[in-house]
């Protein structure tokens, strides 16, 4: 009875020896994949880099360099996008209290903003990101789709939430305008995506803008962009300002609280 007992334990521990180390190389394979970028990733930026990287390179080369000769304010707020970010020369005060650290460029897509959100994104230890593009949907026959911009704008957020897990995201409605009224209707497919992506993504906030822009009867306000009728003027950035300060205020405040 004892040598079968014996026997039975021995066998135990040879099956033991031949599994649990082939599972935990298993586990270790597996820890490295989930490590790595995923092939998704690399596919979602693949079709637009070639193009972004020679529109674009000399520009984010700029920041980097700017970057490397100066120190960010602390508890900065980051401020990313298009045209609208870039001549927003009045950010400091309009977003005052809070401290900004401006690296928008004229054009941008989330389709090369998505490209250049590491670039963009690591070097900086901000309290908050505000992110505004609004050229993705402008009328032309190469506007994208929404369903396109929806995975840039997943990744540039898997960015900075990658980088600053606790940073909350905000992300701004893209403004009516006069000179792109007739691709309105596009326009609001993409910020009820934007709005969907806030909704899905943790710690990822809308900015709603839109109908502080419009008149009773759904125009544009144009009195408050200079003459292209695409880009704010003084007393427009002043509204816009406030809006982003106060949804930031928001934000900040509630995460405090928790």
């Amino acid at each position: 009875m004892a040598a079968w007992i014996l026997s039975g334990f021995a066998c135990l521990s040879i099956l033991a020896s031949a599994h649990f180390p082939r599972a935990k190389a298993q586990d270790t394979a597996a820890a490295g994949v989930a490590n790595q970028p995923s092939e998704s990733d690399a596919d979602v930026l693949a079709p637009y880099r070639e193009a972004a990287t020679k529109r674009w390179e000399k520009e984010i080369q700029k920041y980097e360099t700017l970057d490397a000769k100066t120190t960010d304010p602390a508890d900065g707020i980051l401020l990313i996008g298009s045209s609208s970010i870039r001549r927003w020369d009045t950010a400091a005060d309009d977003l005052a209290p809070f401290r900004v650290i401006p690296r928008g460029y004229g054009g941008a897509k989330y389709s090369d903003l998505a490209v250049f959100a590491e670039r963009l994104i690591t070097p900086h230890d901000f309290r908050a990101v505000v992110i505004f593009v609004g050229n993705d949907i402008s009328g032309k026959e190469t506007d994208a789709t929404p369903e396109e911009v929806e995975r840039l704008v997943r990744h540039v957020v898997e960015i900075a939430r990658e980088h600053r897990s606790d940073a909350p995201v905000l992300l701004v409605e893209v403004t009516p305008t006069r000179s792109r009224y007739d691709a309105w209707p596009k326009i609001r497919e993409l910020n009820a995506m934007l709005r969907e992506v806030c909704f899905t993504e943790p710690n990822v906030h809308f900015v709603a803008t839109a109908e502080t822009f419009l008149t009773h009867d759904n125009q544009p306000r144009e009195n408050l962009f200079v003459d292209d009728q695409l880009h704010l003027n003084e007393e427009g950035y002043v509204i816009w300002g406030k809006i982003i300060r106060d949804r930031l205020t928001e934000v900040l405040r509630e995460q405090t609280h928790d």
